[in-house]
């Protein structure tokens, strides 16, 4: 399995020490880290080998080599249950520390780690790809037979519309609040959605000389 250190998460790191919330992200990337994990421990469990592990500012993401025996739509739906591996751990997590005594957290506040595991799994089901809830979207279209190019169409439309929103709402969220930590946010799902929409060009074309062909 080849692992790939996106450089960013240094960018990151400074950003949140400089607005005194590194201890904040710390615990944010430990919780995305079994986030990721438990998409690992589901694939593997449906026989799936893990192939790129990408560190990236928020976690980790991890890929897959292609696995085709059980067909097209069970393969999506074990998809489907892959994805929401992730999120669900972080809900179970939140209330796991909810039941749990509060005078166990010494050095931490219960409270914060509720609330960074709730964070995660809301923000992992944003129908934005490559997000969690991107490839939930795009996983449906493909089990309703919606046409690749449609879909990949579809896909990018839903997840520009969600980012517009979000990032409407971030401003607002920035004012009231003054945490500009959020901003670098926002401006990082935007570098993700324009990339993705790059590939996504790339994929277009080699799908239309096929289809010529």
């Amino acid at each position: 399995m080849r692992i790939k250190l996106n450089l960013q998460i240094f960018v990151f790191i400074l950003i949140f020490y400089l607005t005194n919330q590194l201890e904040l992200y710390i615990i944010l990337i430990i919780f995305a880290l079994i986030h990721e994990f438990a998409h690992i421990i589901t694939g593997i469990c449906y026989g799936l080998k893990p192939k790129t592990l990408k560190i990236t500012p928020f976690g980790m993401s991890i890929y897959f080599e292609k696995y085709k025996k059980n067909g097209k739509k069970v393969l999506e739906k074990q998809k489907m249950i892959i994805i929401l591996a992730g999120p669900f751990i972080n809900v179970i997590l939140a209330l796991i520390i909810m039941l749990l005594p509060s005078n166990l957290f010494l050095y931490i506040s219960q409270e914060i780690l509720i609330y960074t595991n709730l964070l995660l799994a809301i923000f992992n089901l944003i129908p934005i790809y490559p997000l969690d809830g991107g490839r939930i979207l795009k996983s449906i279209l493909t089990l309703k037979n919606v046409d690749k190019k449609k879909s990949i169409i579809l896909t990018e439309r839903i997840s520009y519309i969600t980012l517009i929103l979000l990032t409407v709402l971030s401003s607002i969220i920035i004012l009231s609040i003054k945490n500009i930590s959020i901003f670098f946010i926002i401006i990082y799902l935007w570098y993700l959605v324009l990339e993705q929409v790059r590939y996504n060009n790339i994929r277009l074309k080699v799908y239309e000389m096929i289809q010529k062909k």
